[in-house]
């Protein structure tokens, strides 16, 4: 496992930030870590990453202890926290070349991070002088300076505009071939685009860890039909497995079923019998922001 985490829980005060957190991942994925603000996911990458500690439970980077075996998990993991920390003064190369001697890393590293983060045209001005979204690119060049098996990476497109979203989402993309990434972020089209699984956190506590497929096929679906006429709800309701009817506007209904089946079949069939004319029929899936909304409420 490259990111192995047993039974954390981390206490500030009376607050508890984080709740015998548990999960392991695996070499080669890209997972996407969610939680609302103050759910605790900021405070478990401080820990992964040695800038913090936990009051009970355990966490490994490659197999080596964050407290135990600090140096060879520094050695492991790459960190682009949430507030990019930079030199606005040093020149791009300067910077990598100062990081370079931190982590006693080849000076060939250099330019091997430049051109795979996108920076040639930009390597020779001052970071200060460079957008946000370039900046993001120097931090996450920073992070991947020093070859490491693991990335973990802190709302990574924060303030960045729709280009720099999809630059840097492909990217990610890229980097995740080679590495296991953890990414933390609000956005859920950028977990849907760049990972295949999600971990999700409450007040502290894992309220869900599964593949993002596995996440959407829930036990429940939603049919909108629309028919040429107002219909009464009872009447629909006389379907199996009916939940809920609702008219969202005009002759338009939502019926929400208690199965995974495709009801689309069932409503049609219906109709038929009831002489309900069907204008539209459709199943209507749940995307990841609805169902964070459930999980986090």
């Amino acid at each position: 496992m490259s990111i192995t985490v047993n039974n954390i829980t981390k206490s500030f005060g009376n607050q508890k930030a984080l709740d015998n957190i548990s999960f392991s991942i695996n070499k080669g994925e890209i997972v996407g870590f969610l939680g609302p603000n103050g759910a605790g996911k900021s405070t478990l990458m401080k820990i992964l990453t040695t800038y913090s500690l936990a009051d009970e439970g355990e966490a490994k980077i490659n197999e080596f202890d964050v407290v135990k075996d600090q140096k060879n998990v520094q050695k492991s993991v790459g960190y682009l926290p949430e507030h990019n920390p930079l030199y606005l003064d040093m020149y791009v190369k300067e910077y990598f070349g100062f990081n370079a001697d931190v982590y006693k890393t080849d000076k060939k590293r250099i330019t091997e991070v430049i051109e795979q983060t996108g920076l040639s045209s930009e390597a020779h001005k001052k970071i200060g002088q460079l957008s946000k979204g370039y900046r993001q690119r120097v931090g996450l060049a920073a992070a991947l300076l020093h070859n490491p098996e693991v990335l973990i990476l802190d709302e990574p497109t924060t303030g960045l505009d729709p280009n720099q979203l999809l630059d840097i989402r492909k990217l990610i993309k890229e980097i995740g071939k080679e590495k296991t990434i953890l990414l933390s972020t609000h956005i859920m089209k950028e977990v849907e685009a760049v990972c295949d699984r999600v971990i999700v956190i409450n007040k502290g506590a894992l309220v869900a860890d599964k593949k993002l497929k596995e996440l959407r096929e829930t036990e429940e679906q939603i049919i909108e039909v629309e028919f040429d006429y107002r219909v009464e709800e009872q009447l629909l309701q006389q379907l199996p497995n009916v939940a809920t009817v609702k008219n969202t506007g005009g002759f338009i209904y939502d019926i929400t079923f208690n199965t995974n089946k495709d009801m689309r079949p069932a409503v049609f069939d219906f109709a038929h019998d009831n002489k309900l004319k069907t204008l539209q029929l459709s199943r209507k899936n749940k995307n990841l922001e609805s169902l964070f909304t459930e999980l986090t409420q």
